[in-house]
């Protein structure tokens, strides 16, 4: 993605890369972004960017909601090993 790869030119100089770095970069990067200013990168996305952006939101989303269902209580498994040979 072009705003990927600027992003990473202008900064990589100037910070370690770590996560606490891209953190930072990527929410300072949002707070400046206006709603209309996103959809605009949106529709300037290609088909595989536009599913790489929309497979991270949904895996990091669900792991969260499975994290916060979990937290503080016990579940039940309900995964049953089946033989399917």
């Amino acid at each position: 993605m072009k705003l990927v790869d600027e992003l990473y030119e202008m900064y990589r100089n100037k910070l370690t890369g770590d996560e606490e770095d891209i953190d930072m970069l990527a929410f300072a990067f949002l707070e400046e972004m206006s709603h209309e200013d996103l959809l605009a990168l949106i529709r300037d996305m290609d088909k595989q960017e536009l599913y790489n952006l929309m497979g991270i939101y949904l895996i990091e989303s669900l792991k969260g909601k499975f994290a916060q269902e979990h937290y503080g209580q016990q579940r039940v498994s309900t995964y049953y090993p089946r033989n399917i040979h």
